[in-house]
């Protein structure tokens, strides 16, 4: 059995959140700059070995003003913690094309276990003869848990922004020589 890396193709990949905004909208924003990949045994996933970071700087919510005070030390505090990672711990087949995703987040210097649901999008190779391999990844955090507890309040007592985060990360992995 032999040893396959895949490298994250961020051309063809996106890493979403969405959360609520005053418990009646969602807002969503984007991290811009990722990296990662995954090891896996042949061309199996179940099992593979997967680890991503995403630069805090990138983060686009198509609101400046937004995305500065998620940079500041209110929320990620990008300049003492300038990434957030995850290293995967198991990565088993659940379904015919399905998969979970266990592993450790770490965000603003705090680590905690996520698990994410996986669906596989399926595998083509491309123009130039490399074999590429597409991921849906989707789960929920608590913000509040990675340390990110800024709160407000409207006057009629409304929550700005709620504690639970909607995790999307459609992935495209290209297999390494």
């Amino acid at each position: 059995m032999s040893q396959t890396n895949w490298v994250l193709d961020p051309m063809h990949s996106e890493v979403s959140f969405k959360v609520k905004h005053l418990v009646i909208s969602t807002v969503t924003g984007y991290f811009r700059s990722f990296e990662g990949g995954a090891t896996t045994h042949d061309d199996d996933f179940d099992g593979a070995e997967i680890h991503f970071s995403a630069d805090i700087d990138s983060i686009d919510t198509n609101m400046a003003q937004r995305d500065a005070h998620l940079k500041s030390a209110e929320f990620f505090d990008a300049e003492n913690h300038p990434k957030l990672s995850f290293k995967g711990s198991s990565f088993k087949k659940t379904g015919g094309d399905t998969y979970e995703l266990q592993g450790t987040l770490t965000i603003r210097g705090n680590s905690q276990p996520v698990t994410l649901q996986a669906e596989l999008g399926g595998s083509a190779v491309d123009f130039y003869g490399n074999k590429k391999v597409g991921f849906e990844l989707t789960g929920k955090i608590s913000r509040k848990a990675f340390g990110l507890t800024w709160d407000g309040v409207t006057e009629a007592g409304a929550i700005v922004v709620s504690d639970e985060v909607r995790l999307n990360l459609n992935i495209q992995l290209a297999q390494q020589a």
